[in-house]
């Protein structure tokens, strides 16, 4: 008995140290302006981009292969933010900043084919096979895929209702500031 142990022991060591040693010498460098880059993004997973993810997205910024207009989630603060970073100038009259808003199931329509699931990067649908299907509105991040894939049009995207934590006072507008300033109050 403690010679099995002994020598589950020792292959353990050896085999370890090989891994160790693989691991030290074919490790990849990651290019550390592809690391800052996919800091940059939502992170979201949404694909909307072309791309799988947010790091294959980050590896072709940085080759120069994509557009830092890429990210619709990010919308035009995250595309400045790339052209900035990236050193590039862009074209910006484009690209729209994002609507908060989440998907929504109309339970008369839905007819339980899953395929919403299987298009939900972030798990917020919930449901089975042939049931009704439901959406988790704090874990949708609005990409509209399981839009694409529902075959009766069962889901619509619903625009998130400003809360009292959320709500922020409208910015000024341009033309009625300027307006007002030209007004003297005596």
């Amino acid at each position: 008995m403690m010679m099995d142990v002994g020598s589950l022991t020792a292959m353990g060591v050896v085999l370890g140290g090989v891994l160790g040693a693989a691991a030290h010498f074919l490790k990849v460098e990651e290019n550390p302006i592809e690391a800052e880059i996919k800091e940059m993004l939502p992170g979201s997973q949404c694909g909307q981009c072309g791309f799988v993810g947010c790091a294959q997205a980050a590896a072709a910024l940085a080759k120069g292969e994509a557009p830092v207009t890429l990210c619709p989630p990010g919308g035009r603060a995250v595309a400045e933010a790339l052209a900035k970073k990236l050193g590039v100038t862009a074209d910006l009259s484009a690209v729209e900043d994002p609507r908060d808003e989440y998907a929504e199931i109309a339970e008369s329509a839905c007819i339980g084919c899953t395929k919403c699931l299987q298009a939900c990067s972030v798990d917020a649908i919930v449901g089975a096979a042939k049931q009704m299907h439901g959406v988790i509105p704090e874990l949708c991040h609005g990409c509209r895929k399981c839009i694409e894939t529902c075959p009766t049009n069962a889901i619509h995207m619903v625009e998130v209702e400003p809360t009292i934590a959320t709500w922020h006072w409208p910015k000024p507008d341009g033309e009625a500031g300027a307006a007002d300033s030209t007004h003297t109050h005596h």
